[in-house]
């Protein structure tokens, strides 16, 4: 199994997926703390969270992009 290279987060230079990971991650007050140490410097609580509320939002948005096809349908 490889290891996961230790490089700094670029906040200008990321996916959509990491900037929406990055902006949960301000919301609940552990930007910083990324920027600091990475994200395997966030506790288990912390990354846990950030999970949860990324689920729910790409969830929200799957369902904005079916209503949206349906609605464009009619």
């Amino acid at each position: 199994m490889g290891k996961k290279k230790d490089k700094p987060i670029d906040v200008n230079n990321m996916t959509p997926e990491e900037k929406l990971k990055f902006e949960v991650a301000e919301e609940i007050g552990c930007a910083q703390k990324v920027l600091e140490g990475g994200w395997r410097s966030l506790s288990a609580k912390e990354s846990g969270r950030i999970g949860g509320i990324l689920n729910k939002r790409k969830r929200q948005m799957r369902a904005e992009a079916e209503a949206l096809l349906n609605h464009q349908e009619e």
